[in-house]
């Protein structure tokens, strides 16, 4: 299982991510349609961006997914963020008391 903190980057795009909380789903998360892969680690050279998966990414943006694990991305690309074909959605913001 990929640890929180652990930092990874898309093989396709420009897109790069910090792990905030990692769940068993982190192992299968993509970016662009292909796996991605810690930083600085060698990229597949066959690897293109899917156009299924090609709506990008938003800076600072903390995406979850139904398991509860939480990414943020710290460098936008073009493919979009998906654990098993199923695209990661933006955390929304807590709601906080009106203070009439």
């Amino acid at each position: 299982m990929i640890k929180s903190g652990t930092r990874l980057e898309s093989q396709v795009c420009d897109t790069q991510v910090i792990v905030i909380k990692s769940t068993d789903a982190v192992d299968a998360l993509r970016c662009g349609g292909a796996p991605m892969v810690p930083v600085g680690a060698d990229k597949s050279a066959d690897a293109v961006l899917d156009p299924d998966f090609a709506d990008g990414n938003a800076m600072g943006k903390r995406y979850v997914h139904e398991t509860g694990a939480e990414i943020l991305v710290t460098r936008p690309g073009t493919g979009t963020l998906d654990v098993d074909a199923t695209p990661l959605r933006i955390k929304e913001a807590k709601q906080l008391p009106s203070s009439d």
